[in-house]
């Protein structure tokens, strides 16, 4: 296809997500026009390389991918989060060469864009795909994102492409009084993007959305712990955990009376059970909300509502603590309401603000509760 086919495919790309209501920023849609995302993924076809997808680019030997050039819905709705401002100096946590030319579009002549990466398979991808785009005054760095890149901080805005278990202390240290750090955090077995605007020295959140990214490798890599079907942080290692033929006992349910659309997505709900119920886990087998004590799990399940749009959520529990556990979680479900959350990142020995604190190895990550 040609370089007008090209042009064709991502000037309708624009247009679905703009559509959609994904893009709502003059301002991004014309940063999407200008970037030619066929070029950082030279290995696939134009209608792959501008279809709304993820482009898969690295695995390590198990077969996990440790490198990919971003859904573009996802990256917009992360640049809308970021509020890229002509000047601003921008520092990139996770290198592709395709956002880091968003970000350089945005930021405009007198901003700047410093992109990090461990791997070095990736900078150099990166770098001649920026290269070639007509981006070539976008530093591409190979290092440990953890750490960021103090030689050209200070920044204005901090974009992070990975998934992270804490904000790293550095990215604080190199953010600009007031400045702002978008970020894919890992909590009780979900993935938000979270902006976060540093308040003095602790950071609050500005907004979140619902995401996924590939791992953070190097220094600040964490992983979730995998026992007997059931998935916890690695905050959680003295939490009870019942043995893995807990499921095979005999099922205790409750229905709650809360009904809610087949299609929304639980996020909030599952993490408002995770900060309100001790023992909180995911079932590996489906993904779905649970507690568990010593001898006892309870989960959450769904029936056909008041129509087919529509589901009743209620609690399946096993084990001889089944009913406790099961009229616990209903009770929660009911509390919930609909409440959304937000979150603070303090470093740790400062004082912390009211809400459910969770333990991170530099920081602590507070998540609070609003209508």
């Amino acid at each position: 296809m040609t370089g007008a086919g090209a042009d064709s495919l991502r000037t309708a790309l624009v247009r679905q997500l703009t559509a959609n209501g994904t893009i709502h920023d003059g301002r991004i849609a014309a940063a999407f026009e200008a970037v030619p995302r066929h070029l950082f993924v030279p290995q696939v076809p134009l209608e792959l390389a501008y279809a709304d997808d993820v482009v898969p680019m690295k695995q390590d030997r198990a077969g996990v991918l440790t490198s990919s050039v971003s859904q573009p819905s996802i990256i917009a709705l992360m640049l809308q989060q970021a509020a890229i401002r002509p000047g601003d100096r921008v520092l990139e946590i996770g290198s592709g060469g395709y956002n880091a030319a968003l970000l350089r579009e945005l930021a405009g002549p007198g901003g700047a864009v410093t992109t990090v990466d461990i791997d070095a398979d990736v900078t150099r991808r990166a770098r001649v795909s920026l290269d070639q785009a007509g981006y070539g005054d976008v530093a591409v760095v190979q290092a440990d994102g953890e750490f960021g890149d103090p030689e050209r901080a200070p920044y204005d805005r901090i974009v992070v492409t990975v998934t992270a278990w804490e904000v790293a202390p550095a990215w604080v240290r190199q953010l600009r009084p007031g400045g702002r750090i978008v970020v894919p955090l890992r909590l009780r077995g979900q993935t938000r993007a979270v902006a976060f605007d540093l308040v003095g020295e602790h950071l609050e959140s500005r907004s979140t959305t619902m995401c996924g990214f590939v791992s953070m490798q190097g220094v600040g890599a964490h992983y979730e712990r995998y026992e007997d079907g059931l998935t916890y942080d690695e905050d959680q290692e003295d939490e009870p955990r019942p043995k893995g033929d807990v499921l095979e006992l005999r099922r205790e349910r409750r229905w709650s009376g809360l009904q809610v659309h087949r299609e929304e997505l639980l996020l909030d709900l599952y993490l408002w059970l995770a900060t309100t119920l001790p023992g909180y886990c995911v079932l590996d087998r489906d993904g779905e909300a649970a507690v568990a004590t010593a001898d006892s799990l309870a989960y959450l399940s769904r029936r056909r509502g008041r129509d087919a749009s529509h589901v009743e959520l209620g609690c399946s529990g096993h084990g001889p603590g089944a009913r406790v556990l099961i009229d616990r979680v209903v009770e929660q479900m009911r509390r919930w309401d609909g409440k959304h959350p937000t979150f603070q990142v303090h470093a740790l020995g400062a004082e912390l603000p009211r809400g459910f604190h969770i333990a991170r190895r530099h920081s602590y990550i507070t998540v609070q509760w609003e209508a």
